[in-house]
């Protein structure tokens, strides 16, 4: 979850890593997915369309599997993710720290999803994804947004590297990684700039991984080095010693602000890393920040929290039709992705819109 539509889980999630001491140291079946294919067929590169996001898609109360989730023909899927020191790897959870509570069941095959037990970490959510995708090899492009939400802990085996190894392990080649975008260009901004994202048919199949700080770390007076910052040193230093095909994910810049919001990194070598920006959906419709930068530069434009933009429509199940608008709404203003908990929408979810398409 983002910032912004956490408030409550955050404070109650600190709390309880507070406790621990370590703050310190730190359902939609197939029919709708087939619908959601023939939805995703619009045409342009994957940067110039506008598609739908599920806040915590992983929450059973969502959706009773997370194929399921897949099934529901969003663009973009959302996952919380813990890493610290008192609990076994990395653990999926909206407000437990230690533990894993989500729709996740760790599939092998087809076969076995919907099957299994679920309450899996996040290698059992990848394994199912990779499951999900063997069963349909040409599916849209699925963005998965990883909140993390107290940071990397590298020195326990949960650090930049050790995640770039679980991607690669669990989803192979139906993961669409930087080094793929980077092609022959020194940097991420360099590769957008001069061409764009691929269109959507050449990243049919694939997953892409986006990376935000969690809402823990960034209340976390302790914690100076958060994910965004901690992974575009990865990617940079990666890059470096010719080893960017390594990398797993894209980290984004998180929440709005005007001009480039890359000029919050003092270090000035990790800005070209960063090519997906992830804020507050009113902050961008209703404030003086200029999206057509965004667009006009290839980078991805994440929109959350988009039913509260004025006027506020319902946050679960709004009219359809306030959805629909709504997504058209912000697409006009140069959203990648429209994110809410408009899981009953399956038809709002599987919009593929043009960016920048005010009607």
């Amino acid at each position: 979850m983002t910032r912004t539509s956490g408030g409550t889980g955050a404070g109650r999630a600190l709390r309880a890593l507070l406790a621990l001491g370590v703050a310190a140291g730190l359902g939609l079946g197939p029919a709708a997915g087939t619908q959601a294919q023939g939805a995703e067929r619009a045409a342009g590169s994957y940067g110039a369309t506008t598609g739908v996001g599920v806040h915590n898609a992983y929450e059973k109360g969502s959706y009773p599997y997370f194929a399921d989730a897949l099934d529901s023909g969003a663009a973009m899927l959302e996952l919380d993710v813990w890493t610290n020191a008192f609990g076994p790897s990395w653990r999926v959870s909206h407000d437990n720290p230690v533990g894993n509570d989500n729709n996740c069941e760790n599939a092998s095959s087809p076969a076995e999803l919907r099957t299994k037990a679920r309450d899996q970490d996040l290698g059992g959510c990848l394994a199912d994804m990779r499951a999900w995708h063997e069963a349909q090899p040409g599916h849209r492009p699925v963005l998965i947004k990883m909140e993390l939400k107290d940071g990397f802990q590298g020195r326990h085996g949960r650090g930049p590297g050790d995640l770039d190894a679980l991607l690669s392990a669990k989803l192979g080649d139906a993961l669409y990684r930087p080094g793929d975008l980077a092609g022959g260009h020194a940097t991420l901004d360099d590769a957008v700039r001069a061409e764009g994202w691929p269109e959507r048919e050449a990243l049919a199949g694939k997953f892409v991984v986006e990376l935000i700080p969690g809402t823990v770390e960034e209340g976390n007076p302790a914690d100076s080095l958060w994910t965004d910052r901690e992974y575009a040193t990865h990617l940079r230093d990666l890059a470096a010693a010719g080893r960017l095909g390594e990398a797993g994910a894209f980290p984004a810049v998180h929440t709005a602000e005007s001009g480039d919001p890359r000029g919050r990194y003092e270090d000035a070598s990790l800005r070209p890393w960063f090519v997906v920006f992830d804020g507050d959906a009113s902050a961008y419709a209703n404030g003086p920040i200029d999206t057509g930068w965004y667009a006009r530069h290839g980078y991805l434009l994440v929109m959350t929290d988009a039913h509260n933009v004025p006027p506020a429509i319902d946050g679960v199940n709004p009219p359809e039709s306030a959805a629909r608008d709504r997504v058209v709404e912000l697409a006009g203003r140069h959203a990648s992705v429209v994110s809410s908990d408009w899981y009953p929408l399956p038809r709002v979810l599987a919009m593929v819109v043009g960016r920048g398409t005010a009607s």
